[in-house]
């Protein structure tokens, strides 16, 4: 299960894996206060991508496409984290104030989708040897 939170919220007891995917880190949060497993700052969008977007709602999917691109072009930035994800709870934690249109969101979302493409493929259904009536 992947979920998002923002970093200034409660840590949860069903929280699972915590991990900080900003590349900045929080203002306001001291390190030794905040709880958390990993901060994978390579997870965020480029500087020039995060810049460009600004938080800007008419720009974000434009924004998603680009940061989408940038997380298939680094799958070791995050192939660990579906292991994570597959064992329990994942819960990817951002900063901005914007709690829908965000990298985390966007993250979780391809995460998800990496998930459900790694499904072992089922098998048809043989009805050979049955018998027609």
């Amino acid at each position: 299960m992947i979920r998002c939170k923002r970093v200034y919220a409660a840590v949860a007891g069903d929280d699972g894996y915590r991990v900080l995917v900003d590349r900045l880190w929080p203002r306001g949060c001291k390190k030794e206060s905040l709880r958390l497993d990993a901060w994978l700052r390579e997870l965020a969008p480029s500087a020039e991508l995060r810049k460009a977007f600004h938080h800007a709602a008419e720009r974000f999917e434009e924004f998603r496409l680009l940061y989408r691109g940038e997380l298939a072009a680094h799958p070791e930035h995050w192939w660990a984290l579906l292991d994570k994800a597959r064992s329990g709870t994942l819960t990817l934690l951002f900063a901005a104030r914007e709690e829908q249109l965000n990298n985390a969101r966007v993250l979780e979302e391809f995460l998800e989708e990496e998930l459900d493409r790694q499904q072992p493929a089922s098998s048809p259904v043989c009805y050979a040897g049955e018998r027609k009536s």
